[in-house]
């Protein structure tokens, strides 16, 4: 496989990715999926990381987040032990 194809590959998988936590989190549903309004969301929340509180905010979504991964994670194991 040609090197332009694997970094395709990459960029492909990690924007997929990316489109997952957008489900993950809710976003579609509760946005009846309206792109419009999910990217001025998404609009709003890089404005807020390049305020004066960017790093504030950073910190508390970084730890939601984590959070948030690791309920799921333990909901899977306690899943896989029953």
């Amino acid at each position: 496989m040609r090197a332009w194809q694997v970094e395709r590959r990459k960029r492909t998988r990690h924007l997929i990715e990316l489109g997952g936590l957008v489900v993950k989190a809710g976003i579609v549903d509760l946005t009846a999926d309206d792109r419009e309004m999910i990217y001025g969301a998404l609009l709003w929340i890089a404005a807020k990381l390049q305020a004066h509180d960017g790093k504030h905010a950073r910190e508390l979504w970084a730890a939601k987040g984590k959070q948030a991964f690791n309920a799921e994670r333990d909901e899977e194991k306690k899943g896989q032990r029953t």
